[in-house]
């Protein structure tokens, strides 16, 4: 699978978790698909990630009784395309606004952990063994 370019990144969002749309178009100020094309959103990644995918989307979903597999799946699965991408930018703003986010409660990691792939689960990995972690299952036995 071909990289894409950091321009393309919040379209991608938009196509893989088309639930971003209400949260990116009142981000904008204009309806999502109008929005993700431009300059800005990619510039705004960090915030996009933060305020259109995990904070009303992915953690909701991670820490529920009933979670939408099929919606953590699509998630993970932007997060993983994403998290191998070759700038730092895009990198950092998964890192920062996606995986570092599962430290805020407890129980979080371990929601996602069946949904990541092998390159997120190796980033998180290493993200707990940087903060000193250790959690049942995921990176202890």
């Amino acid at each position: 699978m071909s990289e894409i370019p950091v321009d393309d990144i919040p379209a991608l969002l938009l196509r893989t978790v088309p639930e971003t749309a209400e949260f990116i178009a009142e981000k904008y100020e204009i309806p999502a698909e109008a929005a993700v094309p431009t300059e800005q959103a990619a510039v705004d990644l960090y915030s996009v990630l933060a305020e259109c995918l995990t904070a009303p989307i992915l953690l909701p979903q991670l820490g529920s009784d009933h979670p939408d597999t099929e919606l953590l799946e699509r998630c993970w699965g932007f997060v993983e395309r994403t998290m191998g991408h070759s700038t730092e930018h895009v990198r950092g703003a998964v890192y920062f606004e996606v995986l570092g986010q599962l430290l805020n409660a407890d129980g979080l990691v371990e929601a996602a952990w069946p949904y990541m792939k092998e390159r997120t689960r190796a980033r998180t990995l290493t993200m707990l063994d940087f903060y000193g972690v250790e959690l049942p299952g995921v990176n202890r036995g």
